[in-house]
């Protein structure tokens, strides 16, 4: 595994913070980076009303976009924070009906410009937690990214 030098675990998870606070999306959506070491990631989403669809489910788009932070969060934590998802797969196994999301994510296998990972993310209902979705993805590094339009 390819590893990339935030410091101390402190640092990394104030760093890994501090990327998260860049992301205006992530402004909307409110997520919080809980959980950043080599080779893993921990997101937690408190899910409010907004956040929810007609049927009073969390809505699709707020677990998927979860579970691909923290898919990304989990290759950048080996790869250095110029990372992008190349493609995730995303199952839904049951509806999210809680009143918070936590998402984590681990490395499966790490080179020097990508890493797969995999992300569970979990419906959290009276402080248990339910598998919602699972996923597994891509995550690829980029040496400029104002250069790299590859798509």
């Amino acid at each position: 595994m390819t590893d990339y030098d935030y410091g101390d675990a402190g640092q990394m998870l104030d760093v890994g913070r501090a990327i998260l606070a860049e992301q205006p999306f992530n402004g909307l959506i409110g997520a919080e980076l809980v959980g950043f070491a080599p080779g893993e990631a921990e997101l937690r989403l408190p899910v409010r009303e907004e956040l929810r669809q007609q049927f009073g489910l969390t809505h699709g788009g707020v677990v998927s976009y979860l579970a691909d932070n923290t898919l990304t969060f989990a290759g950048g934590s080996v790869l250095g924070p110029t990372v992008l998802t190349a493609e995730y797969k995303l199952s839904f196994v049951r509806p999210a009906i809680g009143d918070d999301l936590v998402a984590r994510a681990s490395v499966v296998h790490a080179g020097r410009r990508q890493a797969v990972c995999r992300c569970d993310v979990f419906d959290v209902t009276d402080g248990q937690e339910s598998l919602c979705a699972t996923a597994l993805g891509t995550i690829r590094a980029l040496q400029d990214p104002s250069a790299d339009t590859e798509t």
